[in-house]
């Protein structure tokens, strides 16, 4: 099914919360799915099964050398907004690997955020991808399988070389009802369950019915 981006980011935010993140990590996990949705790549699928079997993966212990977590699995969202933070370190040769990640896609829209603060292109490689992004547009290769990697033993981000043929981004996202009821699944989790004290606060006739 079709949504709009609007959409998707709250419905993803909600699910990361529900997954167990903070507000903060989860509003950025909403607007890295939103991202990836415009570009028609599966975000949503990637954050669905992130949460149902890695939602408490670490994030990096330092930022010296390759990042890796004292769980021994790297967290893509916490890696990702503590990328997006030392976007700086992106200079020159500069390569920054980040080890054992789960769902590596999830970890793109944070390099393209990075690249809208350094103001070049950056490259991210793991596997049989190499994405390439101006922090707008993307080029990107690799299968639908490849995107799908559940884990990379290693992910390198470096300044882009050569030029690229960048696609834009769209208005709206395709995300199939699994995936969307999925989400929807750990969202509901946000939501506080109802009491008597709520019925009768809310909507409706409440304990009195003049009809």
């Amino acid at each position: 099914m079709t949504y709009s981006l609007n959409e998707i980011e709250v419905h993803a935010k909600k699910a990361a919360r529900g997954g167990g993140y903070d507000w903060g990590v989860a509003e950025e996990a909403g607007k890295a799915v939103r991202w990836l949705a415009s570009h028609g790549l599966p975000g949503a699928a990637a954050l669905a099964a992130h949460l149902d079997l890695h939602a408490h993966d670490g994030p990096p212990q330092t930022l010296d050398g390759d990042w890796s977590s004292a769980t021994g699995i790297l967290c893509p969202l916490t890696a990702g907004v503590t990328l997006n933070d030392c976007a700086d370190l992106l200079i020159g040769a500069r390569v920054q690997i980040m080890l054992n990640v789960t769902q590596p896609l999830l970890v793109v829209p944070f390099v393209a955020w990075a690249a809208l603060h350094r103001k070049y292109p950056l490259t991210v490689v793991w596997g049989n991808v190499r994405a390439t992004t101006n922090g707008y547009d993307l080029h990107i290769e690799g299968t639908e399988d490849d995107l799908s990697t559940p884990q990379t033993d290693a992910l390198k981000c470096f300044v882009a070389q050569g030029s690229h043929a960048f696609a834009a981004p769209a208005l709206r996202g395709n995300i199939c009802p699994d995936v969307w009821g999925k989400l929807n699944t750990f969202a509901q989790r946000t939501y506080a369950p109802a009491t008597e004290a709520s019925r009768l606060l809310g909507a409706g006739a409440g304990a009195t019915d003049n009809d």
